[in-house]
Formats: C-alpha cells, sequence, structure tokens
C-alpha cells in the first residue's frame, strides 16, 4: 500500500519561507520520479516542480527561483523548499510519485500553504 504524506505547510507572512517535506511508503523511492502540485480556490490543479530518481530537477517558471525541490533516498522523503513566498502562493500543495512500473500518480493528502500579512 502506497502511502505519502505531507508536512510542513501552515500560515507564513509574504517574503517568507516554508519547507514541505513529504514521506513515501510502499514504493521503491530511489527508483521513482518525485513532484508536488497545487490548488489555489477555484483553480485546476498545476504541476510546480519534481525530480527524478537521477536527482534532475525541473520547475514551473513562476516558481523557479524561488523554489527548490529535493530528495533523500535514505528517508524515502521528498521536499520542497519555498522562498520568497507570495500571495499567490497560496494553495493546498500535494505531493505526487510516479514509480517507473506504473503509468499514473499516487498522490498526497495535501497541505495547505497560506501567505498572508
Amino acid at each position: 500500500q502506497v502511502q505519502l504524506v505531507e508536512s510542513g505547510g501552515g500560515l507564513v507572512q509574504p517574503g517568507g519561507s516554508l519547507r514541505l517535506s513529504c514521506a513515501a511508503s510502499g514504493i521503491i523511492f530511489r527508483l521513482t520520479t518525485m513532484g508536488w502540485y497545487r490548488q489555489a480556490p477555484g483553480k485546476q490543479r498545476e504541476w510546480v516542480a519534481s525530480i527524478t530518481p537521477s536527482g534532475t530537477t525541473t520547475y514551473v517558471d513562476f516558481v523557479k527561483g524561488r523554489f527548490t525541490i529535493t530528495r533523500d533516498n535514505a528517508k524515502s522523503t521528498v521536499f520542497l523548499q519555498m522562498n520568497s513566498l507570495k500571495p499567490e502562493d497560496v494553495a493546498v500543495y500535494y505531493c505526487y510519485a510516479r514509480p517507473s512500473s506504473y503509468s499514473g500518480n499516487y498522490w498526497g493528502q495535501g497541505t495547505q500553504v497560506t501567505v498572508s500579512s
């Protein structure tokens, strides 16, 4: 049974930082592409960043230079460091796992990020 458990969301002021974590179980983590999506109120879910088993990272344009995705294979955990947060970053952030042997994504339950003064 695959489980993805996110943590680290919360309330932060504009310009602040948060670090999201996603702990995975039930998959061969080191062989799995991991990433993050987000869904803002009233909007569709959108892809944010991903990291391959080899450590190659990709980002959507609007977070480049502000967000950093990393992974710790020993802990089966992926992180999203978010700096210079803006009100438009407000969303529920979802971790996903895409194993090489699976055609779809596994999803976490989401963690709320709120940016407000």
